[in-house]
């Protein structure tokens, strides 16, 4: 009797994780910003905790479901979520438009990429945001006040440029720290985000800056291993530490 009620409920189980399964379809998607050109963001599936990287065109695809909530990271651009909805799945493709945290951050991580592509184009609307900027065009921080202080939120500048001073000192001879590597794909695809929200306690917004300080670490690259799990979420933990004094300072 008992086996038979075992294996009543294992051929439930496999039923009920096929339907969850069958439920999840393929969505495509393109991540805009109308200033600069988007790209080396993460886009995370908070559900089924799987994640994936924007190509160089801001375009990402991914198998997600009706009702999944998709976050956004990026070292430039604050954070988004959007929970999607069936309306999103009949669309050939969704639309996500991404806000840049400041001009200066945005300036400053454009003149540190040295494997950044010439702006093509009408290139007159950077000059004109550039040396012209007023109340309609010029990109605002919310966090910030008009005297350029911090009012309940973040100094994303600020933190961004003590974790790039704080590589530059370790890594004296290293000019770009923002080259993407194997390690960061492989941490979204092997830690939950819910580890790096949760346990860790980062914010969206920290996520990918924080990806990046783990990664100019050489021993980042030992940790991609089947048998390396234990050493990853270990050597996260304490970077995380570091981190997290880093941004506190």
């Amino acid at each position: 009797m008992k086996t038979k009620i075992s294996i009543l409920l294992m051929v439930f189980f496999c039923q009920f994780n096929y339907a969850q399964i069958a439920k999840a379809k393929l969505i495509q998607g393109q991540v805009r910003n109308d200033i600069i050109p988007v790209e080396n963001v993460i886009v995370f599936n908070t559900k089924d905790h799987t994640a994936t990287n924007v190509n160089v065109y801001g375009s990402f695809e991914m198998m997600a479901s009706v009702n999944d909530t998709l976050v956004f990271s990026s070292l430039v651009f604050k954070s988004k979520r959007i929970v999607l909805t069936e309306e999103d799945f009949i669309k050939p493709k969704i639309f996500v438009p991404l806000e840049v945290f400041t001009n200066e951050l945005a300036e400053i991580v454009i003149k540190a990429r040295k494997d950044m592509s010439p702006i093509n184009g009408n290139t007159q609307r950077y000059v004109d945001l550039q040396y012209f900027g007023d109340e309609k065009s010029a990109l605002k921080n919310s966090a910030m006040t008009p005297d350029g202080t911090i009012d309940k939120g973040t100094d994303f500048v600020r933190i961004y440029k003590g974790i790039i001073n704080t590589l530059r000192k370790r890594n004296p001879e290293k000019t770009d720290f923002h080259k993407e590597t194997s390690f960061s794909d492989y941490v979204i695809h092997h830690v939950d985000y819910s580890v790096l929200s949760n346990n860790l306690k980062l914010k969206d917004d920290e996520i990918k800056l924080f990806l990046v300080f783990c990664e100019n670490d050489s021993k980042s690259r030992t940790l991609m291993g089947s048998n390396s799990e234990f050493q990853l979420l270990d050597f996260l933990t304490n970077k995380n530490k570091e981190f997290k004094k880093i941004i506190t300072n």
